[in-house]
């Protein structure tokens, strides 16, 4: 006898609904996978990302120094005696030969052996080429040296650090690297002795630009994002979140509030490159404000960032339920008092995240400011908003672009030091809003 249960189109009632719930569940499972596949994939392209930036970028926060008793020689510094008359006369001796000398006398090289001329030349590609500056500021600040010998840390060359670090493969031919055998042999006795070492990289956040990547830093960048930063702040947040009360609260709906909002929308989805010819127009070309300054930077990134304000704050404004603004004037208050006492202290969680959110974006913005100028090669900290400057992203572009390897790591470690900056601002807009938000 036939089953008619199990026939398609004769199943009982209870067996549809069987099958029914089965496909049900089954799609349930179905899309409950593809989630989980969706975030794995998410997740590892997110772990392929950071692994290969931290992998590259570590090294840099640590740099390659040798210790050195460096004789300042007033025959090198001063041999006409003339600082008592010309304080500048300091200024122009020729500081990188006593860091040679200290180097080869270390090493055990005459350095008045004409002899010893090519190898006195590797000598000196070991050592930085700013060491000139350092030992320069260390006679300036303190004149008293001269005569005497200190020990002073001092950059080792690029290269040097590079092939210290093993980023170098030192078992090619000599022909075929820029570090030779002989330079290897000073870098092996020099770490036995515990002259060579690798110390953290202050200069990656004090130092400022630089042909040379030992002497290079983020000191300049770090500046001008951050006075880029403040006038986004101080200028983004009141004007947006004035418009969005008025917008909000007060302004009439009609067809001209509508194209408003449309267009505040549309703002928001434009790319930021085209606010940056539009602060190239007006900023500099029509208002004659100067190039590379930070002040252009941040009227630029107050224009890209004052949308997502808006869109924040007005769904900050309409979150707060409306018995909030129905008892407040149920008891007298009037409409601003209604807004201003009630319902901005309710929405200031939503606000302050939108804010943080629109400052983290705008941190991260390269093209804006490549149209602006802000690519110039600044290596004295802006004292001003009107000083010439650059930017944590714009910086990361600048080392990217550049031919010597050492830059590598440098624009990993700068990546990573954005992306710190930025971690904590999504960290402190989560933060505020769980300390403020109340729930209804």
């Amino acid at each position: 006898m036939t089953d008619l249960s199990l026939t398609p189109g004769t199943a009982t009632p209870r067996a549809r609904r069987d099958i029914g719930l089965k496909r049900r569940y089954a799609a349930e499972t179905r899309f409950r996978v593809y989630g989980i596949l969706a975030i794995a994939v998410g997740i590892f392209f997110l772990l392929a990302l950071l692994f290969s930036v931290f992998s590259s970028g570590y090294t840099a926060f640590w740099q390659t120094s040798i210790n050195l008793p460096i004789t300042f020689s007033a025959d090198i510094i001063d041999p006409d005696n003339e600082r008592a008359t010309d304080p500048k006369a300091l200024t122009s001796a020729n500081y990188s030969v006593l860091a040679r000398n200290a180097l080869a006398e270390k090493l055990g090289i005459d350095v008045n052996d004409k002899a010893n001329r090519r190898e006195l030349k590797l000598v000196s590609g070991m050592i930085s080429q700013g060491v000139r500056t350092q030992l320069r500021d260390i006679v300036v600040a303190d004149p008293s040296v001269i005569g005497t010998t200190r020990d002073v840390w001092v950059l080792a060359n690029a290269d040097v650090d590079s092939a210290h670090k093993g980023q170098i493969d030192l078992s090619v031919p000599e022909g075929r690297r820029k570090v030779k055998d002989r330079q290897v042999e000073w870098m092996n006795k020099l770490s036995a002795e515990g002259a060579m070492v690798e110390r953290f990289n202050r200069g990656l956040f004090t130092f400022g630009a630089s042909s040379r990547p030992e002497t290079a830093g983020m000191g300049v960048a770090i500046i001008g994002s951050f006075y880029m930063m403040l006038i986004v702040l101080v200028l983004s947040l009141p004007i947006g979140v004035a418009a969005s009360i008025y917008l909000e609260e007060f302004a009439p709906k009609n067809r001209m509030t509508d194209l408003i909002e449309v267009n505040i929308n549309n703002l928001a989805a434009v790319p930021s490159i085209v606010f940056g010819l539009l602060g190239l127009a007006v900023f500099i070309n029509f208002a004659g404000l100067p190039r590379s300054a930070s002040l252009v930077g941040g009227l630029v990134l107050t224009l890209m960032t004052l949308p997502t304000i808006i869109i924040a704050t007005r769904a900050a404004l309409k979150a707060v339920p409306p018995s909030i603004r129905a008892a407040a004037l149920g008891v007298g208050a009037s409409k601003m008092q209604m807004v201003f006492h009630h319902v901005l202290p309710l929405a200031a969680p939503g606000i302050l995240t939108g804010t943080i959110i629109g400052l983290a974006q705008a941190l991260g913005e390269t093209a804006p400011l490549l149209l602006i100028g802000m690519v110039a090669f600044v290596a004295n900290y802006p004292a001003t908003p009107m000083d010439p400057a650059t930017a944590l992203p714009v910086q990361i572009y600048m080392w990217a672009n550049e031919a010597e390897r050492a830059f590598v790591e440098r624009t990993s470690g700068a990546i990573i030091i954005l992306l710190l900056f930025l971690a904590a601002m999504n960290l402190a807009a989560i933060i505020l809003r769980r300390r403020f938000e109340r729930r209804w």
